[in-house]
């Protein structure tokens, strides 16, 4: 049940901050959509092998951070220390979301390095055309430098738990992909409604509500003891399961 409530969380958490991902990511990703083969037919089927590579990467990268993640959970502190810290990125993406706060953007910059490296070959490929093309677009515009994505991949890390973290950050870019892909009057009316204060609020708040929740020992005593209940069940499956 606990593991469902991630996976929904990870994939609202992409819905609704999917407006980000339009800014940065609209421009190619319509640009792979409306390119032409030799028959001058237009290929919309490579804007979804161009997603498919920028989920691929994703969960790619989860699964580097839940190793990271359960290597550090072998020790019962920084077991607790990564539980606060998902509980921390939970209540900072539901200010993200409700438009309360917008400090997640500023940590973009700790991915402008690396992307300084991928970004030309990047450019290199987004001046050819064709499905494999698309793909392997897709798999490096994954590891472009976006606030929301790298405050995702920390809160999957935080649960210690390789293939959890995978699976959070490939959801995570599926809830992406409804604005990513979509096309026209749809489009107007869906990023209307995800753009919508209100709407956005309320998820938000939602959220910053279950990071409380999920907070270990601090904020337990608001909750009636079930945070520090919650957390030790999660600790011990973590330390417990495997092979």
């Amino acid at each position: 049940m606990h593991e469902l409530l991630l996976i929904a969380n990870a994939f609202l958490i992409g819905l609704f901050g999917s407006g980000h991902c339009i800014a940065m990511c609209g421009g190619i990703a319509g640009a792979q959509s409306f390119a032409q083969g030799g028959d001058g037919s237009p290929r919309a089927s490579w804007l979804f092998l161009f997603n498919f590579g920028r989920l691929s990467s994703y969960a790619l990268i989860g699964l580097f951070a839940g190793l990271l993640g359960e290597a550090l959970a072998l020790s019962d502190t920084l077991l607790v220390a990564l539980r606060t810290l998902a509980a921390v990125m939970i209540i900072l993406m539901g200010l993200y979301v409700g438009q309360w706060w917008m400090g997640l953007t500023h940590i973009e910059r700790l991915g402008g390095r690396l992307w300084s490296r991928i970004s030309p070959l990047s450019k290199s490929l987004g001046e050819r055309q064709g499905p494999h093309i698309s793909f392997a677009l897709g798999l490096l515009w994954g590891w472009l430098p976006c606030g929301l994505v790298y405050s995702a991949l920390a809160w999957s890390m935080s649960n210690a738990d390789a293939s959890l973290s995978a699976l959070l950050m490939f959801c995570f870019g599926l809830g992406t992909l409804p604005s990513m892909l979509a096309a026209g009057l749809f489009a107007y009316h869906l990023r209307r409604w995800l753009s919508n204060l209100s709407v956005r609020r309320v998820f938000g708040a939602l959220l910053i509500l279950f990071g409380l929740w999920t907070l270990p020992v601090h904020f337990a005593g608001l909750f009636g003891g079930q945070g520090m209940e919650h957390q030790h069940d999660a600790s011990s499956s973590t330390h417990h399961s495997g092979p």
